[in-house]
């Protein structure tokens, strides 16, 4: 196998990390001695062992002479401290074939060059592309602090969202659903807004696949939503975060409700009636340690996070439907001219139920 095979399979074996090791990143180790795989290890969970010991301890050979291959550069916290790269040179082994450098800071570059001044070759970008885009919510939470976000929409052919009564139930196939609701659980939470907490009276659970609840987020800015709804009712996991306006801090009978049922109401600056500073909240979420959020609706939620340019991607779901009226995916942004116009790449697209799914990058 070549040096690509074997990062490729250090990548599929840190996707199994997903859901479990969020605000770190997903790592998988492999090590290799005379064309042979010894071990593997990722890294399981959050505060548990990095997976560079976790391949290491697995191993029942010795590891003198063989080569360790991982998708994110090993980290070095200084001597006398337990990093991964002491365990390496430790465990003589002689060759490292890295696929990406650390972006943080505070430690990129470090374990590379302490691997080296230990003599062990060091071969670094290795199917780059693929590890960064493994890890892009680490990367974009630890460089600029705030959470990679996901905008998330079913629409009809002609751009509809919903009929012109706000109904959008059943629009996509249980197939699209299910992945709809695998996609959840790879995210550390799900946004809506007010009006479709109203509308659609969600739950935001993992409930058609196998998988980890994410944390739900609810912008209601007025505290204006009743707390019959289901997000609040079914608040046993006291996962539910409300982000609310500084102004909604006097409705003192309300909040004490809320917090009675579990729900974690956080203020942030206001924007006028009805809403908040995005940013401010994207911030506030990124601080408590949520590195990825999936929006999914509704359609002023949408408008706000394309025109305020707060978006990483949006995950499209095209729906074979005409409706002719109903509700657009995406208000007025202030563009009036299409050679103005946002433009994304399409950066995959594949076909699911009965629905096709295109995923858009800026």
């Amino acid at each position: 196998m070549t040096d690509e095979s074997y990062i490729q399979l250090a990548i599929e074996i840190a996707k199994k990390g997903k859901g479990s090791v969020s605000p770190d990143p997903l790592v998988g180790c492999v090590l290799v001695k005379d064309d042979r795989i010894l071990s593997a290890g990722f890294f399981e969970k959050l505060g548990g062992p990095h997976a560079e010991l976790n391949a290491i301890n697995s191993s029942k050979d010795d590891l003198i002479g063989s080569t360790m291959f991982i998708n994110l550069e090993p980290c070095w916290k200084g001597e006398g401290n337990n990093s991964c790269v002491i365990e390496i040179i430790k465990n003589k082994i002689n060759r490292i074939v890295i696929g990406t450098l650390d972006m943080n800071p505070q430690h990129s570059g470090k374990g590379i060059k302490q691997l080296k001044a230990a003599g062990i070759e060091v071969k670094a970008g290795v199917l780059e592309n693929e590890c960064v885009e493994l890890n892009k919510f680490f990367f974009k939470y630890i460089i600029k602090k705030l959470p990679y976000v996901t905008l998330k929409a079913t629409q009809t052919i002609d751009g509809k969202i919903a009929d012109s009564h706000h109904n959008s139930r059943w629009m996509s196939s249980i197939s699209a659903r299910r992945f709809a609701h695998s996609l959840r659980a790879k995210y550390d939470a799900v946004l809506i807004g007010s009006r479709t907490a109203e509308i659609d009276n969600p739950k935001l659970t993992v409930s058609l696949t196998e998988g980890r609840n994410p944390k739900r987020i609810l912008i209601d800015a007025e505290l204006s939503l009743s707390t019959k709804l289901k997000l609040f009712q079914k608040n046993s996991d006291r996962n539910l975060i409300v982000l609310t306006s500084e102004g909604s801090k006097g409705k003192k009978i309300k909040l004490s409700k809320l917090r009675k049922l579990g729900a974690d109401v956080r203020f942030v600056q206001g924007e006028g009636k009805n809403k908040i500073n995005l940013k401010s909240a994207l911030k506030k979420l990124a601080e408590s340690g949520i590195t990825s959020v999936i929006v999914e609706g509704g359609s002023g939620l949408f408008t706000s996070f394309v025109k305020e340019n707060l978006f990483d991607d949006i995950l499209l779901f095209q729906s074979p439907r005409l409706l002719g009226t109903g509700l657009s995916l995406i208000g007025p942004i202030g563009i009036k001219s299409i050679k103005n116009a946002f433009k994304l790449k399409i950066n995959s697209f594949e076909k699911i139920g009965d629905e096709l799914l295109v995923e858009l990058r800026k």
